[in-house]
Order: C-alpha cells, then sequence, then structure tokens
C-alpha cells in the first residue's frame, strides 16, 4: 500500500513542477490543462484524477512554492549576524520571490479583487510565518543587549510588514494595487531596504 502511495506523490509532485513551469512561463490565463497534461504525457482523465481543475492546480502550486518561500527565510534568518541581516534577509528574499515567479503571479493580477479565501489563506500563513521568524529575531537580539527592550516584537514586525508592503513608486503611488508592474520592482526594493534601516536605527535607540 505505501508503494502505490510513494508513487502517488511522486506523480503528484511532477505535475506540480510541470503546472508551475507552465504557469510560470505563460502565466495561468494562457495555461490549459491540455497542455500540462501533455508535457508529462499523462491523459487529461489523470490528470483530473489529481486535480479537478485549473484553478484548484494552480492553488496546490501557490501552497508548493509558499512552503520553499518559509523554509528559505527560516534558513536564512538562522545564520543571520544581526536583526538587521535578519529583516534585510526578508526583504530581499520577499523581492527575489516575486521577480523569480512574476508571471506565476499573473492570477493576482487578473483576479485582484476577487481571489479564492484559499488563496487568502496561504497569504496568511506566509505572513504568520513572517511575524513568528522576525519577531523571535528581535527577542534574541533583545537578549543579547543589542536592541532596547521591547513590549510587543509581534506589533512591531506587523506594523513593518504592512509598511513594506505599503511602498509604492512615486509614478503608481496612488493605485492600490498587489503587484506593481516588474520594471518597479527593483526601486520598490531598494525603498524598503531603507525604510529597514530607519526601522532598525528606532529599535536601537
Amino acid at each position: 500500500m505505501s508503494t502505490v502511495v510513494d508513487q502517488q506523490d511522486i506523480k503528484r509532485e511532477k505535475i506540480l513542477e510541470a503546472a508551475y513551469q507552465r504557469f510560470l512561463h505563460y502565466g495561468y490565463s494562457k495555461t490549459t490543462m491540455n497542455e500540462i497534461a501533455g508535457d508529462l504525457s499523462l491523459s487529461k482523465a489523470l490528470l483530473y484524477y489529481y486535480f479537478p481543475d485549473k484553478s484548484q492546480l494552480y492553488i496546490a502550486v501557490m501552497r508548493k512554492l509558499a512552503g520553499e518561500y518559509i523554509q528559505n527565510l527560516e534558513s536564512e534568518l538562522n545564520q543571520a549576524n544581526s536583526l538587521r541581516d535578519a529583516f534585510a534577509a526578508q526583504v530581499d528574499i520577499h523581492h527575489n520571490f516575486i521577480v523569480k515567479n512574476y508571471n506565476f503571479f499573473d492570477f493576482f493580477r487578473v483576479n485582484e479583487q476577487n481571489l479564492p479565501d484559499t488563496i487568502w489563506e496561504i497569504i496568511a500563513e506566509i505572513r504568520n510565518s513572517e511575524l513568528t521568524l522576525l519577531s523571535a529575531a528581535i527577542r534574541i537580539e533583545e537578549q543579547k543587549g543589542h536592541i532596547k527592550p521591547v513590549e510587543s516584537p509581534e506589533q512591531i514586525v506587523d506594523l513593518l510588514i504592512d509598511a513594506l508592503h505599503g511602498v509604492r513608486v512615486s509614478a503608481v503611488a496612488h493605485k492600490k494595487v498587489m503587484f506593481p508592474q516588474k520594471e518597479h520592482l527593483e526601486e520598490i526594493h531598494t525603498k524598503r531596504l531603507l525604510l529597514l534601516d530607519i526601522f532598525i536605527k528606532g529599535l536601537m535607540y
């Protein structure tokens, strides 16, 4: 029985990887289940056995990416030598994650006002992980005496993440959009690092 389950898990992972590559290169709207099945030499019926529709497949890939993002962040924070390094790691990893997967997120841009609840749940899981990991980083630096005592690290981190996500380029600052144009990402990244430096100095003095 376990062998059958293992084979199903392997096949499921292959489907997720093939779907990811399709979504990444062509976007959600220009990818079909037929194409994904063709990439894997699977029947469409077998693909639907694992995933009932394209949106469910996309969400499964999104959940996998979220898990990888959290693991990467945790690994980098464990190696951080200072609070600034820890928070800069979050800013850099988030930036690289968006840049690398920009086309994948066309689903977000198209459905920005009507994202499925499951997507919001995944976003919430990412944010909660960031809160937990970065709050722990504050506690460690506080115990070392590198920063002044903080009453609620979670509230501080929550505020900072809100502020970082609120950074916009001046040309589109009035637009309340989740995803900026790709050519604006580097400018946003630079501004977020500047904001981070101001934040860290505020904790130290």
